[in-house]
């Protein structure tokens, strides 16, 4: 019996030291072919025409009570957060009572080929610095 409880005990720690032979996280400090590779970036779909989901979207950016005029749009980038694309659209809009705000700068975020996000374009941001085309 004490031979049988020796074999089952032999054998339970032989199986714990090989459960832990398995690979590593990418960033283990284990060597090179030990750790498991790391996963392949997603692929990055095709650059959208920004211009086109404009002219036949511009309620996703723009309310339609601010009446934007003169749009414009920027080149669109791989957004660098997540997957997609982001672009920057400026318009001239009015206030609900009719006066003039100027221009409103947006960053939008595409993904799936339609506008995902907009956010207001702060000062530091990179969209002051781009070129910009009429839609």
């Amino acid at each position: 019996m004490r031979r049988i409880v020796v074999h089952i005990a032999l054998m339970a720690g032989a199986a714990l030291m090989l459960a832990g032979c398995g690979f590593a996280d990418v960033r283990s400090p284990v060597p090179e072919f030990m750790r498991a590779k790391a996963p392949e970036p997603p692929a990055l779909e095709p650059a959208p025409d920004v211009k086109r989901m404009l002219k036949e979207k511009l309620d996703s950016v723009f309310t339609a009570a601010s009446q934007p005029t003169s749009v414009r749009v920027s080149e669109p980038r791989p957004n660098l957060r997540g997957p997609g694309w982001t672009a920057c659209v400026k318009a001239e809009v009015i206030s609900v009572t009719g006066k003039p705000l100027g221009t409103r700068t947006y960053r939008v975020e595409i993904s799936g080929g339609v506008i995902a996000d907009r956010q207001k374009v702060e000062a530091e941001d990179t969209c002051n610095t781009e070129s910009y085309e009429p839609v």
